[in-house]
């Protein structure tokens, strides 16, 4: 009976050894973390109202359609500091989305 008990241990165990073998590796690019998709850059000056408030953070629909408006008004943003120009951001918003924010011409 022991014998048998080691028999059906080493079976097992070979079995699941080459099904460990055989399996494919992760495929890396299918779990990253979707926040990474999310993760570019917002440009300042393509960038519209709701993207800029769903994406930064303390900007909600008013101070987005607010940066919308100042782009309008004075044209393309020329710097990411140029933000402090837009009433009802202060350097605290810009600190928290300054890794986040472009400006292409």
């Amino acid at each position: 009976m022991t014998r048998h008990f080691f028999h059906i241990v080493a079976l097992t165990f070979l079995f699941c050894f080459s099904l460990a073998t055989h399996a494919e590796p992760p495929n890396t690019a299918t779990t990253a973390p979707v926040a990474s998709e999310h993760a570019g850059m917002i440009d300042l000056n393509s960038a519209d109202a709701d993207t800029l408030a769903r994406e930064l953070s303390g900007i909600g629909a008013s101070k987005a359609q607010a940066i919308v408006d100042y782009r309008d008004a004075h044209g393309p943003f020329v710097s990411v500091d140029e933000l402090l120009e837009v009433q009802g951001i202060g350097s605290s918003i810009l600190e928290r989305n300054e890794k986040r924010l472009t400006v292409k011409p």
